[in-house]
């Protein structure tokens, strides 16, 4: 499969020309013109290109380029050099991935709650990036940490909510910022990546269960979502293959 070919497909599916984003979304390295392999991890660091070897493409969601490249020195020397001298092409999405409405990490951290959604929030950069749903039947807080238990085994809670939860909202990674909003919905849980120290009182004045399920671990599902439809469409001509790197963070 041309290398060029999924990654025009990427491209469309993912929306990522019409984000705004810190991140260089879309081919940030090139590598073999033929992919027959793709690799798919969170992080572009070097223990995830050495995972990667022998794949001809690898697909993250946290990419190398931030706005640009200053200097090709120490860590980003070592990472390019790996990268060309193993033909293995870097593909980023960073925003579009977060806010997808079909594979997005934000949509696919309610499903593994058992929500669907009905509304977005979590404006970052002038667009929603996180989703608010409802459960069918109300559960209680300690049934929602078994089911992010799937992913991680130890969250950081805070109980400061309602004791049967009916709402949620979700903005993976370093989420917190959205916090205010969950609160101006009336939302019974948020839940999110990373623990930020502001959000602890403004959780407990204001009433609301605040689950921080990790920032690596709520960004594995859109990565693993993104994979299945990649591996759907080009069935039979590429091979793809998820590295997991855990940060515990």
């Amino acid at each position: 499969m041309r290398l060029e070919d999924i990654v025009t497909f990427l491209d469309d599916f993912l929306g990522v020309r019409e984000w705004e984003d810190k991140s260089v979304n879309g081919l940030q390295v090139e590598g073999r013109e033929e992919v027959r392999k793709i690799a798919f991890a969170v992080d572009a660091c070097m223990e995830t290109f050495v995972k990667a070897k022998g794949a001809d493409m690898l697909v993250v969601h946290h990419g190398l380029i931030w706005g640009g490249i200053e200097r090709v020195t120490g860590a980003t020397m070592r990472r390019l050099k790996f990268l060309l001298e193993n033909g293995i092409s870097l593909y980023a999405c960073h925003l579009p991935l977060d806010a997808h409405p079909r594979v997005g990490n934000n949509v696919e951290l309610l499903r593994l709650l058992g929500v669907e959604a009905e509304g977005s929030f979590g404006v970052y950069k002038g667009r929603s990036i996180g989703y608010y749903g409802r459960f069918e039947e109300k559960k209680s807080l300690e049934e929602i940490i078994e089911a992010v238990g799937s992913i991680n085994e130890r969250p950081i809670v805070l109980d400061f909510g309602k004791e049967k939860i009916e709402s949620v909202g979700a903005v993976s990674g370093r989420g917190a910022f959205a916090l205010k909003e969950a609160i101006d919905l009336g939302l019974d849980l948020f839940v999110t990546g990373e623990a930020e120290h502001e959000a602890y009182h403004l959780a407990k004045e204001c009433g609301i269960n605040v689950i921080f399920a990790g920032h690596y671990a709520t960004e594995t599902l859109g990565v693993k979502a993104l994979m299945r439809v990649v591996g759907e469409e080009f069935a039979g001509e590429v091979e793809v293959e998820f590295l997991d790197v855990p940060t515990g963070l």
